[in-house]
């Protein structure tokens, strides 16, 4: 019998950089981490930098619940700098887990990820990164889990079954909301529901998306205006055109907007409304909140729309 001898190559031979070659090798290849989850991921879901006020989370994906899962990767030896950025992030995006990939764990840090998972919400996994070959062999990732949370620790089945229902909820809100629109506006023409929170649609411009929002008790409605990553300048710009017109869009409204209200200090710039009336949880003002919050959504588009093309150009005027 012809048995061969694993051996280790070095990983930063195969991924010279964390953030611009391992992060988007495994950003491609997010299924190997599912075996070892407790919980599934959504590899459509995957976003690289994403912004945690003034740090950048390495990868974010979505669990099969619609939850966001933050993913931590280092390609050396554990220290307390990533363990901190772990937690900062998972704060940052209210996410109850996290994935931190290591190329050589330390005792101390695979204890705290332990004491974590048995004391707090916040669930850790923490993979060890090998990079093998088998003689002249392509080279392989061997990814092992050292730490990770327990059914039993987290109560995951009453959670995911609160989750579940949530999905199915804001589901149905948005079927609902979707049906009504459709016989009072183009707009949304042709989108299917989701479970998650949003529901956005282009304005025929890139980089602009008028977007529902739905909460437990409210819905909101938002101009979000991202190109992405390399294009902050542009969003910045943009974002200043409708700001300097403000006055003349909130009239057109017919009301005051919030302007560039989000979550940390994200790249993304918002013009929305809040509607007060009820959301995904009381199915009985559905009713009432859909014809207002589409209502809304129309008049915004309405006080937008004669914008869109003089923004674009506001932006190339000032490159």
């Amino acid at each position: 019998m012809d048995i061969r001898r694993i051996k280790q190559v070095n990983l930063r031979e195969v991924w010279p950089h964390e953030a611009y070659d391992f992060s988007t090798w495994l950003e491609a290849n997010i299924d190997l981490l599912s075996d070892e989850l407790i919980i599934g991921l959504d590899a459509e879901s995957v976003r690289r930098e994403q912004s945690a006020g003034a740090f950048s989370v390495d990868l974010t994906v979505d669990d099969e619940l619609g939850q966001t899962v933050i993913i931590e990767n280092q390609l050396s030896r554990s220290d307390h700098d990533h363990l901190g950025k772990v937690l900062t992030y998972a704060a940052a995006f209210e996410s109850n887990t996290a994935i931190w990939i290591v190329g050589d764990p330390r005792p101390e840090h695979v204890k705290a990820a332990t004491w974590l998972n048995d004391s707090s919400d916040l669930s850790i996994y923490m993979f060890k990164i090998q990079a093998i070959q088998i003689d002249e062999s392509p080279i392989a990732p061997l990814l092992t889990l050292i730490v990770g949370p327990s059914d039993n620790s987290k109560n995951l089945v009453s959670t995911k079954r609160e989750k579940t229902e949530r999905h199915t909820k804001r589901r149905a809100f948005f079927t609902t909301l979707l049906e009504y629109a459709e016989e009072h506006t183009s707009l949304h023409q042709g989108r299917a529901a989701p479970d998650g929170p949003y529901l956005s649609s282009s304005v025929g411009h890139s980089g602009m998306n008028l977007t529902y929002g739905v909460g437990r008790n409210s819905t909101k409605i938002h101009l979000w205006i991202d190109k992405g990553k390399e294009a902050e300048e542009w969003t910045a710009s943009i974002y200043q055109y409708f700001l300097q017109h403000k006055n003349e869009i909130e009239e057109s409204y017919g009301g005051p907007l919030q302007w560039n209200v989000r979550r940390g200090e994200g790249r993304s710039r918002t013009i929305a409304d809040v509607i007060e009336m009820g959301g995904w949880v009381d199915e009985d003002s559905w009713n009432k909140v859909v014809p207002e919050t589409v209502g809304r959504m129309i008049k915004l588009d309405q006080a937008l729309r004669p914008h869109f093309a003089k923004a674009e150009k506001f932006e190339v005027a000032t490159d």
